[in-house]
């Protein structure tokens, strides 16, 4: 008798992701081992269906939940495995997310024959990416780069680079180490020069807010520290936006024992003005520090910048 049904999008990355929940589940209640004890499902999403266009376009980071968060709502599923970095800020009435697995590396990877950074890309340089998020971050060092919309898998990605429609391409390096691809990797970008996506390299296990049963398994997988930085980096998110018409990054991490650090950045999408900060305290102050950090970052770009990009 199936005890638990999981919810996911049937790319590569989410049905590994899956597996590694269903992995850890079965570690953690030995009883879920049993035959069917466990069965995933794979939902499909909008943002999965439409490859052809920025999610910008077509409505944003909720085209890759809305369709499991239903099924999850009606009863179809007990659990959905999410990306965090495609998760919105704000969640539909009833559901929660308890659990934060422990944290893949959040960093960017570069890809491209030119060498391992963006200051070794030639002049005109042609990077694919559809992340405003990145384009902004790779224009405001080099203005004089160009970029083109690229989405799908891993491998889409790198035929276009290897047919040489484009000359880079960027990639969340905790997605390639989680489809075992690794060794793929040509670099990886540091902070100070990419700042990554709000709780890149995190997946979140979300639930019905009432459920104690699935609540009860869900319990045991989750990793405190890492449920602490993303915490810091959505509550930042949630007061700079939270949709694609806004590129923002954010980035948390433990300092000492009980520190956080966590840096952001919110900028215009063709990387011409850009504002950023940090801010540092206690770690069980992580909510408090994201929405002090956002509200500084909101007020110092000014209301007419979100404006100017729809948001309210």
């Amino acid at each position: 008798m199936t005890q638990l049904r999981i919810g996911t999008r049937g790319s590569p990355l989410a049905l590994a992701q899956a597996h590694e929940v269903r992995d850890r589940l079965i570690a953690a209640h030995p009883e879920l081992a049993a035959p069917e004890a466990i069965a995933i499902e794979v939902i499909s999403t909008t943002g999965d269906r439409v490859q052809d266009r920025k999610l910008s376009e077509i409505g944003g980071k909720g085209l890759f939940t809305k369709e499991i968060e239903d099924a999850l709502l009606d009863g179809r599923i007990d659990l959905a495995v999410h990306s965090m970095k495609d998760v919105p800020t704000w969640l539909p009435e009833g559901l929660e997310i308890p659990v934060i697995l422990p944290r893949e590396d959040p960093r960017d990877a570069l890809f491209s024959p030119h060498g391992a950074t963006l200051a070794d890309l030639p002049p005109g340089a042609l990077v694919g990416t559809a992340s405003l998020r990145r384009q902004a971050q790779v224009l405001r060092v080099r203005p004089d780069l160009k970029v083109a919309p690229v989405r799908g898998n891993v491998q889409t990605r790198l035929r276009k680079l290897g047919d040489g429609e484009v000359d880079a391409t960027l990639l969340a390096a905790a997605g390639l180490r989680r489809l075992g691809q690794a060794d793929l990797i040509q670099a990886v970008l540091a902070p100070e020069e990419m700042l990554p996506a709000v709780a890149q390299g995190a997946i979140g296990l979300e639930s019905r807010r009432e459920d104690a049963r699935t609540y009860g398994y869900l319990v045991a997988l989750d990793d405190p520290v890492s449920h602490l930085r993303v915490t810091a980096e959505r509550a930042c998110l949630a007061i700079l936006d939270g949709s694609c018409r806004t590129p923002i990054a954010a980035f948390a991490e433990l300092e000492g024992a009980s520190g956080l650090r966590l840096r952001a950045l919110v900028a215009m999408p063709d990387g011409s003005a850009s504002w950023a900060g940090e801010e540092r305290g206690g770690s069980d102050q992580a909510a408090a520090l994201g929405r002090a950090l956002g509200e500084r970052l909101r007020s110092e770009a000014g209301e007419g910048f979100f404006a100017a990009l729809g948001v309210a």
